[in-house]
């Protein structure tokens, strides 16, 4: 039996976290169990929900591109200059007042 790709989305870990958990981990195969616990172990935000939540937030109010505003959120930088890593890593410019703002939102959330 062949497998297809039926729709492609990009997720967060505390998204991909929550997906398989609700498959039940009897059902799900080897992969899909390391990838499983690879996502309990290094998911910063515990609800997915809020995952989400802060992707739009971070999409809408700052004009980010979703990938870059995935990464953000699974790895929770905590400066600036982290920030700035994940935002073309010095190739575009960006204020440093949108990027405190940045640091800001990712602190409300990292503080639930």
């Amino acid at each position: 039996m062949s497998k297809r790709v039926v729709k492609e989305k990009l997720l967060t870990i505390a998204e991909v976290k929550e997906l398989l958990s609700s498959i039940g981990e009897e059902k799900l195969d080897q992969f899909q169990r390391r990838t499983l616990d690879y996502a309990m172990k290094f998911s910063n935000i515990e609800d997915a929900k809020k995952a989400r939540e802060l992707v739009e937030r971070l999409v809408n109010e700052f004009e980010l591109e979703e990938p870059e505003a995935i990464q953000l959120v699974n790895c929770m930088p905590r400066s600036v200059e982290e920030i700035r890593v994940f935002l073309g890593g010095g190739k575009k410019i960006i204020k440093v007042e949108k990027l405190e703002a940045i640091l800001s939102l990712l602190d409300e959330y990292r503080a639930e």
